[in-house]
């Protein structure tokens, strides 16, 4: 499956309202092309308008409804309020997040890191996530079955040299959403961290120029554990999953 198509669905998300952050490329597009084909309607934010254009042919090119589009920069807070307000006011509800965007920063000693490239990922890996929480809350609280789920990263689950911006960032992030599904623990709404994985990227290029991209799987093979997520069944909340394992599992 290349980039600009859409795979084929089950109807697992039928009806469901879906915002996707870094929706214009690899992970975020995939995932946004499944839950289209799943029968989602895709709200689909990034900075890149030709990629969100490009998105929105591929799902309209295999049958899905039309994307929402959505070009916004994560790091322009009050945007985001704004953004919450105008999906209120034309769904009334939200029924997933997906809060991919993610920054790699630079790969340096912790102390050469420059206080602008260290500000800029914390700004999209960290702050922009609390901000999607604050503002679309209330809106994932009106659905009979909010769903949120957020991109984690295993580098979390080690010390990596050179890796401090992004990897400090990640592991906030996931104490973050633990508190987040905390207080949710009472409410229809699941939250959930998901690791993708080693997967063909951009950000994985640029971290590891070395390696050989087909070594690793398509983002396209990585967006199916997304969907159980996403379901309104999940049962799942608070939980740290592994997409290799949790797509093992669902074979």
């Amino acid at each position: 499956m290349t980039g600009s198509e859409a795979p084929a669905g089950t109807g697992r998300l039928e009806g469901r309202i879906a915002l996707i952050t870094g929706a214009s490329r690899g992970i975020g597009a995939a995932v946004a092309r499944r839950f289209a084909a799943e029968g989602a309607h895709v709200i689909a934010v990034a900075r890149t308008i030709g990629g969100l254009e490009e998105l929105d042919d591929a799902i309209k090119s295999t049958g899905g409804s039309p994307a929402t589009l959505v070009p916004l920069d994560l790091t322009d807070f009050d945007a985001i309020d704004r953004m919450g307000h105008a999906l209120y006011e034309r769904f009334g509800r939200l029924d997933v997040l997906v809060g991919n965007a993610g920054l790699l920063g630079t790969l340096s000693p912790v102390g050469h890191i420059e206080p602008k490239v260290f500000e800029r990922v914390v700004a999209v890996n960290l702050t922009a996530n609390w901000r999607l929480i604050r503002s679309l809350d209330p809106l994932l609280r009106q659905s009979p079955s909010g769903r949120a789920i957020f991109v984690t990263s295993g580098i979390t689950r080690r010390t990596a040299p050179y890796w401090g911006a992004y990897a400090a960032t990640k592991a906030a992030l996931e104490t973050l959403v633990r508190i987040y599904a905390a207080e949710a623990a009472h409410t229809a709404l699941k939250v959930n961290l998901i690791n993708p994985g080693p997967t063909r990227t951009r950000m994985r290029a640029d971290a590891f120029p070395g390696e050989n991209p087909e070594t690793l799987p398509p983002p396209d093979a990585i967006a199916a554990a997304f969907v159980p997520l996403a379901e309104p069944g999940c049962s799942h909340h608070g939980a740290w999953i592994a997409a290799d394992e949790w797509l093992t599992s669902e074979e």
